[in-house]
């Protein structure tokens, strides 16, 4: 449990942490907060104007799951609002990274979540990144936005922000960060490339049920998505009140936020029309290669 270490423990994980997202060039200036959930009712984070890359550890601020300054001389970042909040609603998290990495903040600001099933490792560790509806900077906002998906997910792209993670401990965080960076990297790379091949969904249900017998979740997992289809822990599209906010009939607007289909289709079906739901990012993708096609004639 991460409650076992010290606190001086706690505050050099921290200032590890901040050294490695600064050098990483995942925050500029005084971007990005980091947190440990220290005990049942205290909290370790970042201060607020403060550089990542030129903290030390007496700096960093203690509160308490209310906000409350404990110990420190510096304020707390004035987004530390949202660590609180997913203390308080997801079990088993202790620690909270927030970023600006590149690759990561350009999906988030073209609106488009990390959500496809494309590589086998982040199919496990992450399954999905979810887009979170935009939410101003230190205010409820962003943890109200972030709090309907915490069930099933650990990463989230905070819409024209940047991205989240959260974890056990500290590095667990960290490493989600590294992993979704690394993720969001690849993905535009390919797309420059012309191309993203998504597993199929026979070798993705082979990966989920080996990542059935290495990882438990208490709280869900949401799998990822293969042709607009999400494929969850049990290799079918997952149902109503599943792993997406406004169940698996739903689509996203492109702000986070999703709108149900349920109905809409139901009524084509009865008109013997024919319905079909496409995502933002796919349709931007078909619209690109339209243009590229009538460039190229």
């Amino acid at each position: 449990m991460v409650y076992q270490k010290t606190e001086s423990q706690h505050r050099n994980d921290i200032i590890e942490i901040c050294k490695r997202v600064h050098a990483n060039g995942w925050v500029a200036s005084n971007d990005g907060n980091i947190s440990i959930r220290t005990g049942p009712n205290t909290v370790l984070c970042t201060p607020t104007g403060m550089s990542k890359g030129y903290l030390t550890t007496d700096q960093l601020v203690k509160v308490d799951m209310d906000g409350n300054k404990l110990e420190g001389e510096l304020e707390a970042s004035s987004e530390v609002k949202i660590h609180l909040d997913v203390y308080k609603n997801k079990k088993g998290v202790n620690s909270a990274v927030h970023a600006h990495p590149p690759y990561s903040t350009a999906y988030a600001v073209a609106g488009i979540p990390l959500d496809q099933c494309v590589i086998p490792e982040i199919i496990v560790s992450l399954g999905s990144i979810p887009l979170t509806k935009y939410g101003t900077p230190s205010t409820a906002e962003i943890p109200d936005s972030i709090r309907d998906y915490l069930g099933d997910h650990n990463a989230f792209l905070l819409e024209n922000h940047g991205a989240f993670t959260i974890g056990g401990d500290v590095y667990q965080a960290y490493y989600r960060m590294e992993s979704m960076e690394l993720f969001a990297k690849i993905s535009l790379l390919a797309k420059t490339l012309g191309n993203v091949n998504t597993i199929s969904e026979e070798n993705v249900q082979k990966i989920m049920d080996m990542r059935s017998n290495w990882i438990k979740d208490e709280d869900g997992y949401a799998g990822c998505r293969i042709d607009g289809k999400f494929i969850g822990a049990a290799g079918s599209q997952a149902g109503p009140g599943g792993s997406l906010p406004g169940g698996l009939n739903s689509v996203s607007n492109g702000n986070g936020s999703s709108s149900s289909r349920t109905g809409e289709n139901t009524a084509a079906a009865a008109s013997g029309d024919d319905m079909i739901t496409i995502r933002k990012s796919e349709l931007i993708e078909i619209v690109s290669k339209i243009v590229a096609n009538i460039v190229n004639k």
